[in-house]
């Protein structure tokens, strides 16, 4: 079984790394508004102000929770570089850069709305019309070009005014605020866009939760509300979408890989399962529609009490995502052996280090069987249509004297990456609707805030400061990736 033909082919951006005018047109300041620039080596950081006047800086690194000091307000501040204020402007090169999709034969494109260019502040009594008009033309550029929308909602973009006067999603009252933005959109946009998403990487709450829910304070507790009151918000945009327009289709994204264990001890196994029980708990609330036993144990033990009624529970049964969208870069390695693991030189960024795949500078493990692996795990517990929304090598590529970026390495990615797909779907018989490589266009790198970091078939020229030209250059993986696509994924040498 190959490929459909309606197969959907194509790329990913998100705003907050690549729309840039970041107060234009009366867009209000965002989580990631306040954030730093950053390297492999040193961490982005959140700025902040007290009342005193007293100013700092809290570092934000993936998988570590930290809480703010008291007092103390998220906040731009003078002598620092916040990447996010001009991304790679695609604000103002969104025609020439829809038009570098469309060359290449992109079917979909996925991009995020930013929740503040709608409600400067959130919750505002009026959406912000500059704001509608911006994706108003935007959604008539993918028209124009026979792109499919893929919109998401919410993509580490909460409103940093709800996070200072509510404490981000901790507060019930982001569901009815989240639902009301929402539905601005979804009015606005009906018979345009089918396909959305509601949060990117919902499972972000746990891994970053500054990012994923906009908390202040991370602890358990507010996490695991946060992660709670995202699946009731998630389930009254299915309902009210459903009822908007019956062909509309809201979709879960979740942040998921392959783990595999290190020895065959049975504890590393075990320590494998619990892993996949803390990645698949938020695809089986808000894909699967219940929680599983395994969580509600968890919180029992740890003391954690949800503010929750009946009826948030009738929702998530009743109105549960309509497919399932993940991210997926690689793999990870787990062990109880860790000290044996450490010695043999294997220690990695997630776990360990595989001794039978390579990584890149960064720490992240280039694995060519992880997306058949992680789409037959999905299938078999959800058996929901299945859509890969990022996937991507990230590279620190360079421009040549006559503007040419010879990607090899990233055509090898994404040959072997697409292949593993492909089996997945012939071999297996997963149902997967589409892919959107992670990105379309190069953009500031999330985790590191970094340029140097570049994902995308275009090149753009952009330094880690700011500086550059934002001239836009196509890379040799732009060429390939337009063959993938004419041939229908058949030629990908």
């Amino acid at each position: 079984m190959a490929l459909s033909k309606d197969f959907l082919w194509g790329g990913a951006t998100a705003a907050n790394q690549y729309e840039g005018a970041y107060l234009t047109d009366g867009k209000g300041l965002s989580a990631i508004d306040v954030l730093t620039n950053g390297s492999a080596t040193e961490p982005r950081l959140v700025t902040w102000k007290k009342s005193s006047g007293e100013t700092g800086t809290a570092p934000l690194v993936w998988g570590q929770k930290f809480t703010f000091p008291k007092d103390a307000t998220p906040t731009i501040l003078d002598g620092f570089y916040y990447p996010s204020h001009t991304g790679t402007d695609f604000y103002h090169h969104m025609e020439e850069d829809l038009a570098l999709m469309a060359e290449m034969g992109f079917k979909v494109y996925r991009f995020s709305i930013n929740w503040t260019r709608i409600f400067p502040n959130g919750d505002d009594e009026q959406p912000n019309e500059a704001g509608l008009a911006f994706y108003d033309r935007l959604i008539s550029e993918c028209e124009k070009h026979g792109m499919i929308p893929l919109v998401t909602l919410s993509h580490y973009e909460t409103p940093l005014s709800l996070m200072i006067r509510y404490g981000g999603w901790s507060n019930r009252s982001l569901i009815d605020i989240f639902e009301r933005y929402a539905k601005v959109l979804l009015e606005r946009f009906k018979g345009r866009v089918k396909y959305w998403l509601t949060f990117n990487e919902i499972n972000a709450m746990e891994h970053a939760p500054y990012m994923g829910g906009g908390l202040l304070d991370a602890s358990a507790q507010n996490r695991a509300q946060g992660a709670h009151n995202q699946f009731v918000a998630s389930a009254k945009v299915v309902r009210l979408a459903h009822e908007i327009d019956p062909e509309m289709k809201i979709g879960q994204m979740l942040a998921c890989s392959a783990i595999y264990t290190y020895t065959c001890d049975p504890k590393d196994a075990i320590k494998v399962m619990e892993a996949q029980q803390e990645e698949l708990f938020f695809a089986d609330v808000q894909t699967g529609g219940r929680y599983p036993e395994y969580r509600l144990k968890k919180y029992e033990r740890e003391g954690i009490v949800l503010d929750d009624c009946p009826q948030d529970y009738e929702l998530i049964a009743n109105y549960p995502a309509d497919f399932l969208s993940f991210s997926c870069y690689g793999s990870h390695v787990l062990t109880t052996h860790e000290n044996t693991a450490k010695a043999q030189g294997n220690l990695g960024m997630n776990g360990v280090k595989n001794p039978y795949l390579e990584t890149n500078a960064w720490g992240w493990t280039i694995d060519p069987y992880c997306l058949r692996l992680t789409l037959n795990t999905l299938w078999d517990r959800y058996h929901k249509p299945l859509w890969i929304v990022e996937n991507g090598l990230g590279w620190s590529d360079e421009l040549t004297a006559d503007g040419k970026v010879h990607d090899d390495y990233r055509i090898n990615y994404l040959r072997a990456n697409l292949q593993s797909m492909k089996e997945a779907v012939e071999i297996d018989g997963v149902e997967v609707l589409g892919y959107t490589m992670w990105s379309a266009v190069d953009l500031v790198s999330n985790g590191t805030g970094e340029m140097k970091k570049r994902y995308g078939f275009v090149y753009v020229d952009r330094d880690d400061r700011g500086n550059g030209s934002l001239k836009r250059y196509k890379k040799d993986s732009f060429e390939w990736y337009k063959k993938v696509i004419a041939t229908n994924g058949e030629d990908m040498r």
